[in-house]
Parts: C-alpha cells; sequence; structure tokens
C-alpha cells in the first residue's frame, strides 16, 4: 500500500471522464485520497456522465466507491466546500500531492492569486507555501490572456500545469483511450503505477 494521500479537487470545468477515471486509478492503487467536489462540479459531472448524484457527503461517498467498484472505504474521505476543519486546510496535513481535474479557469485565477475562498482553493493555497506538488488540469479553449498569464504565474511557483490534450499518436480506437492518455500521464506525475496506457516505444 502506497504510504502517500492525494487531494483530488473536482471543478466545474468539463472533464468529469478524467476525474473517474483518475479516482478509479488511484483507489486501485490503495492511494488514499481526500476528494473535493465544487458545486459546479456535481453538475457537469451528472451532464456529462449522465449520473444523479446524492447530495449528502455520506451519500456521495458511498455512491463513488460503489460506481468505481472499490470496496475499500477507508481509502476515500470527501470534504464540503467550507469545511474549513478538514485536514487538507492546513499545512500540517502531508497530503504528498494535490491534483485539480477538471481545473476551471476561474479556480485557476483564484489560485493564482490566493483567493482561499472555498477547500479547494484553500487547499492548493497549502501545497503552495508549503511547496508540495500541485498539478492543474486545465481545461478550456481557447486559452485568453488572462489565463495564459496566470498560468505562468503558477508555473514559476512550481505548479505542473497539464492541459486536458490527448495524443493521437497511439491511434486511439475509443474515447476511453483518449481519457485514458490523459490520466496515465498525471498518474505519471504522481508517481502511481498504472496499466492505462504503453509507454513510448514499449510494445507490451
Amino acid at each position: 500500500m502506497h504510504n502517500k494521500s492525494i487531494t483530488l479537487a473536482v471543478t466545474g470545468a468539463s472533464g468529469s471522464p478524467y476525474f473517474i477515471q483518475l479516482l478509479k486509478n488511484l483507489l486501485l492503487a490503495q492511494v488514499k485520497v481526500n476528494l473535493l467536489l465544487s458545486s459546479a462540479a456535481k453538475i457537469v459531472i451528472q451532464t456529462e456522465l449522465n449520473l444523479v448524484l446524492p447530495e449528502d457527503n455520506s451519500d456521495l461517498k458511498a455512491f463513488f466507491l460503489e460506481y468505481i467498484q472499490c470496496d475499500n472505504e477507508s481509502l476515500l474521505t470527501l470534504y464540503g466546500k467550507e469545511e474549513w476543519t478538514a485536514s487538507v486546510a492546513s499545512g500540517s496535513n502531508r497530503a504528498s500531492a494535490m491534483v485539480v481535474c477538471p481545473c476551471s479557469m476561474g479556480t485557476l485565477s483564484a489560485i493564482a492569486h490566493g483567493a482561499s475562498n472555498n477547500l479547494i482553493e484553500r487547499a492548493a493555497d497549502v501545497m503552495l507555501k508549503e511547496q508540495r506538488q500541485l498539478i492543474l488540469l486545465t481545461r478550456e479553449m481557447p486559452f485568453s490572456t488572462i489565463h495564459l498569464e496566470n498560468m505562468l504565474k503558477l508555473s514559476r511557483m512550481g505548479v505542473t500545469i497539464m492541459p486536458a490534450s490527448p495524443g493521437f499518436y497511439y491511434q486511439a480506437q475509443s474515447l476511453d483511450d483518449l481519457v485514458n492518455f490523459v490520466v496515465a500521464r498525471l498518474l505519471d506525475h504522481l508517481h502511481v503505477e498504472h496499466r492505462l496506457s504503453h509507454r513510448w516505444g514499449e510494445t507490451d
């Protein structure tokens, strides 16, 4: 079992399949996940995956565990957007990394400017001040100058900006293949083993 825990935040940007596949693979690898969902994220997840999500966090946790077929409930913890007593709101929490997947431009802007108006923004602020790994899976097209300036600002702080841009050189045969390409790159950066895709130059 991994000795690491990862904070996984989900915002209202399009890209729910990336989130679900990432959550599934983290839990399959026995990584502890602190899950943060914005209100907009829940709407987008329901729209893109055709799901009806429970309102209560305890029910939502059970829903995700069942949906991705994970029977170890101790691996997943859900926090509300204003749950300021959550471990991820403090620098004393030793989360190995944080991923915002997908990351809206609004959330990216708030992180770049230290807004900390909700738990997602505060958790990201903690990662910055403690100089820990923070990955933003950005999802927007096209990028405005403001978006690019915010990304550059964060990149200079050590944040990994990873656009949801799947490659086509593996000759993807399905939407799942394209999702797996992106999630595999995320898992590589998190140093979590996976079998989602072949590595370039490898055949098995």
